[in-house]
């Protein structure tokens, strides 16, 4: 029996082209039909773009206040990027707007450049295509309406990173795996990769591996986590409060005896003590 009011937490494999949002729509939905009510809270651990798939966490009710400490969780990311190539927004959202050489480029040089420049603590200046805020606006919405956008660099680490596939000399592709901190851009990544091998970097395909402990195996499609809560029992929102106030209830009654036992104790050390 499912209790979404008092929390609880699905992970999702994110299609390509969905929004996180339109993912916690559809589940928020769902649980408002089932339970016959608006009151539900729904919400998702780490934004994953429209063009990126992979494990996307959603949580409800009271859950949804571990959503920063899920978005914390170290995440494992598989990179297409294209070198020879830039994007204003770093990836396939946005038309190439420049294009470099990249035939000088080699496999020895790609795996020196991943091992020295972007392993351990490093310093990463998001897309101008992000929500991080300007102003306190998303930069997104100044970038589209064609304003400079100035957006300071963050630190952030990097665990892990290795060539999983190189398709020189043939053809500029390589993806990558990246293991990495809250708050890292793969777009960016693929930028600053591109500009340390003395060309230009824009990501082509992202999927997220991993979120914390959390495997994408672990992962329910979107049709599959909505055909599953169609099918599952519910705790009614009148007995999910009934519950939380039967459990209040409990736990004052235990602080009230707790606190009768440190009184006791205490007067019993005074009387001892005189």
């Amino acid at each position: 029996m499912l209790n979404p009011i008092e929390g609880e937490m699905f992970c999702v494999d994110k299609p390509l082209g969905w929004t996180s949002f339109a993912v916690v729509k559809k589940v928020r939905g769902t649980l408002r039909k089932m339970l016959g009510s608006g009151n539900v809270k729904v919400g998702h651990a780490g934004t994953l773009d429209p063009l990126a798939t992979g494990v996307l966490i959603v949580c409800t009710g009271r859950m949804t206040k571990q959503i920063e400490q899920l978005q914390a969780g170290v995440k494992e990311n598989i990179a297409d990027i294209r070198l020879g190539a830039t994007t204003p927004s770093f990836d396939l959202e946005t038309e190439i707007d420049a294009q470099y050489p990249w035939q000088h480029i080699t496999r020895e040089q790609i795996d020196e450049v991943l091992q020295s420049k972007f392993l351990g603590t490093i310093e990463q200046v998001p897309p101008k295509f992000s929500a991080c805020k300007v102003d306190g606006k998303p930069a997104y919405n100044l970038a589209r309406k064609g304003k400079d956008v100035e957006i300071r660099p963050k630190t952030l680490v990097i665990d892990e990173i290795e060539v999983l596939a190189c398709g020189l000399p043939a053809e500029p592709t390589l993806q990558v795996r990246v293991v990495c901190s809250k708050g890292t851009y793969i777009r960016a990544l693929a930028r600053d990769i591109g500009e340390a091998l003395g060309s230009g970097g824009h990501l082509t395909a992202l999927r997220r591996t991993r979120v914390g402990d959390t495997l994408v195996t672990d992962c329910h499609s979107v049709d599959s986590l909505l055909e599953y809560l169609e099918g599952e029992t519910y705790v009614t929102p009148e007995e999910a409060e009934a519950r939380r106030l039967e459990q209040e209830r409990a736990d004052n009654k235990l602080r009230a005896a707790a606190l009768k036992a440190k009184r006791a104790k205490k007067q019993h050390a005074t009387q001892t003590k005189n």
